[in-house]
């Protein structure tokens, strides 16, 4: 959404006194015009950037209608459309990111994928969702393996306090995933973002994780 995307960039220009260069791209990274735009930016901005460190981090990600069961998923272009949103962008867009970065000298490379319980775990009418998960996990352990000079981690937040829960606590079609959810959020268990990012900074700082590991929350 450009406008919330204008005030953060708006916000961090301001705010730190040290001539922060902000760039964003408000982009559908489930067509591929909007995914050209934003692999299009990466270009441009990255090589002209500077040479120590590279941080990418897929946190774009869609539930999928979690209203339908398994049987009920038999229409091609709706999951296509979902993985192609899911999967493809994030493939595309990092791989376009350590291309035009590439390899300097002392510099230090980092990708993460905001991964989830659902990459390890079935949920009950989340068969999109679980798959699109469990997917972008393998894929980036792949990259951990290919080039061992990439830090990659899939980090899983926990339960986040966001509208992806609501949606989740109010449209699941299993009435008993559906109470699961609702009692994460009765029963304050629901993560605050700030607290859960907080999380991933430090596993970041300290860089001791196995490179394409995967680390939820509540085991670090």
């Amino acid at each position: 959404s450009e406008v919330p995307l204008a005030e953060l960039a708006a916000e961090l220009r301001g705010g730190t006194g040290t001539g922060l260069r902000v760039e964003y791209v408000a982009a559908d990274l489930g067509s591929e015009q909007g995914l050209q735009r934003a692999m299009a930016a990466l270009r441009d901005v990255l090589p002209t950037g500077p040479s120590g460190r590279l941080l990418v981090i897929n946190n774009a990600g869609s539930l999928g209608d979690i209203s339908k069961s398994f049987l009920d998923l038999t229409n091609p272009e709706e999951i296509n459309s979902y993985f192609a949103f899911n999967i493809t962008s994030a493939l595309c867009l990092t791989s376009t990111a350590l291309q035009a970065f590439g390899k300097r000298p002392d510099s230090h490379r980092t990708v993460v994928n905001i991964s989830s319980l659902c990459a390890l775990k079935p949920f009950k009418n989340w068969a999109l969702y679980c798959s699109g998960k469990a997917a972008r996990d393998m894929m980036f352990q792949v990259l951990a393996l290919e080039d061992r000079d990439v830090r990659v981690l899939n980090y899983a937040p926990g339960p986040l306090d966001t509208d992806m829960q609501l949606l989740a606590r109010s449209e699941t079609g299993d009435p008993e995933m559906r109470q699961f959810f609702q009692n994460l959020q009765k029963s304050g268990q629901l993560i605050d973002c700030t607290v859960s990012a907080q999380k991933l900074v430090k596993l970041l700082e300290e860089d001791t994780f196995l490179s394409g590991a995967h680390l939820d929350f509540y085991n670090v």
